[in-house]
């Protein structure tokens, strides 16, 4: 046996020797191309991590709005999150990706790459991470909407207007701002707009549209009294609501670092930014509202956090971290303002989507330019003023004519019956909670502790809301 073993060995020696000898001795060249494949590599998985860290997000907007709803509209707004994804998606799919991101015609809308056209078997798989990081995105913008227009939008019109969102609204202005990240070449990009991960790309655009959708919808019943004053209709579910806005602001975590669609050392101040903003948005909030109400209020303080979260998302690669506290300050501040002031206007926004969104991405974008780490001038601040109207102009009109359209053809808004039973049983045949009784009223049950909320606040002191003319 002993004898055997050492002309074995030998022969594999022999064998190893001659693989080794067959290799070629790395060169400069190679590499680098070994390091290029590598750097390649950890792009692709950076870019599909981020894309599913802002696809939770979904999760994280559908707990808020159920949250900050009536326990009867529960089913509903899972529903109406589970489709903004579903039929977004598909939308996208078939026509966003192309208007957007496609060969350009004269920067305003993109010609190419419909139904995922530019993937080719065996050709470069990047358009396909690229896509999906995107479409996380266009599905964001979609749900904005959903929360501003909660508890009285029929199923069906609701379908209609967040395929056209997904499709046709966000995609167009979107590639305007951001078409040159694959073929396109958008005009607001040429004039060098700042919106990193779309303060306004996103946000604004879904916050303007949900503003379009309130109008043509108008309040829910109860929600304001013949003399003007604003009546509390509380959430659920709170601590759903909070659970929510902690699932967003780790989507956020994906949501603006991976913007930078690569694994590098960029996403590192992104990230700090990101959070020090959402922090001190909420610390702004929290302390506004207890000086304006008495008390330390939850729902205002939640929203804080998602006002810095969306205030920094146009200049978080490009403002210090200093500036990201300040950012998010003032956002803090903003949205506790723009919430009271649409209350006021009886624009019925139950979860301060239009504020959060539309108002504090306007702010974002802004602060984007003003807090810019090389310096500001007249020119970055008109070009971020320029961007920010361009938004308002091209999707509130738009929003506001599909939604008339939606409301003349198959409705809009349920029927005022089917308000008060509930959308969960009125719309889908099912009871979220079937365990349990739910008591309310069409102003949303019991009469809420003073100083609770902002309607609240009205109610304890007294003080009314004119009817708008």
């Amino acid at each position: 046996m002993t004898k055997r073993i050492g002309p074995i060995f030998l022969i594999m020696i022999f064998c190893l020797t001659k693989a080794w000898a067959g290799d070629e001795p790395p060169t400069p060249e190679s590499n680098r191309n070994a390091i290029e494949l590598v750097q390649s590599h950890a792009d692709y998985v950076w870019t599909l991590i981020a894309a599913a860290l802002v696809f939770f997000m979904q999760a994280g907007f559908a707990m808020v709005e159920a949250g900050f709803t009536r326990a009867k509209n529960a089913i509903n707004i899972m529903m109406k999150n589970l489709m903004d994804f579903s039929v977004g998606s598909l939308g996208f799919w078939a026509i966003g990706f192309g208007l957007m991101f496609g060969t350009s015609a004269g920067g305003l809308i993109g010609t190419s790459g419909f139904f995922l056209s530019d993937f080719k078997v065996g050709g470069d798989p990047w358009v396909l991470a690229f896509w999906m990081f995107q479409v996380v995105f266009a599905a964001t913008a979609a749900t904005i909407v959903s929360g501003a227009m909660a508890e009285r939008t029929r199923f069906s019109g609701y379908l209609l207007y967040s395929l056209v969102i997904s499709a046709l609204i966000y995609p167009i202005f979107g590639g305007w701002a951001w078409g040159g990240l694959f073929n396109g070449s958008g005009w607001l990009e040429k004039f060098g707009f700042i919106d990193f991960a779309g303060s306004t790309v996103v946000h604004s655009v879904g916050g303007w549209a949900a503003l379009a959708g309130t109008l043509v919808l108008g309040p829910r019943i109860g929600k304001y009294g013949k003399d003007g004053s604003v009546k509390p209709i509380l959430g659920h579910n709170i601590p759903l609501a909070a659970i929510g806005v902690f699932i967003l602001w780790l989507g956020w975590f994906g949501f603006n670092p991976g913007s930078t669609t690569a694994a590098n050392k960029d996403i590192a101040m992104i990230f700090v930014n990101t959070n020090l903003s959402a922090a001190s948005g909420c610390v702004a909030a929290m302390f506004f509202s207890w000086i304006k109400f008495g008390k330390p209020e939850i729902g205002m303080s939640l929203n804080g956090a998602l006002a810095g979260l969306v205030g920094i998302t146009a200049g978080c690669a490009n403002v210090s971290p200093s500036s990201a506290v300040l950012i998010g300050l003032i956002a803090g501040v903003i949205v506790v303002f723009s919430i009271l002031f649409f209350d006021r206007i009886r624009v019925d926004d139950p979860v301060g989507a239009i504020s959060v969104h539309g108002v504090c991405g306007a702010w974002g974008t802004l602060a984007a330019g003003l807090f810019n780490m090389g310096g500001t001038s007249l020119k970055i601040i008109s070009v971020q003023l320029l961007g920010m109207g361009a938004c308002f102009i091209w999707v509130f009109p738009t929003a506001f004519i599909l939604f008339k359209l939606i409301d003349k053809t198959i409705g809009l808004r349920v029927t005022a019956e089917e308000e008060i039973e509930g959308l969960d049983g009125a719309e889908h045949g099912g009871n979220a909670y079937p365990d349990y009784v739910v008591l309310s009223t069409h102003g949303g049950g019991a009469p809420a502790p003073a100083y609770r909320s902002p309607e609240a606040f009205y109610a304890a002191t007294g003080e009314t809301v004119k009817t708008s003319n």
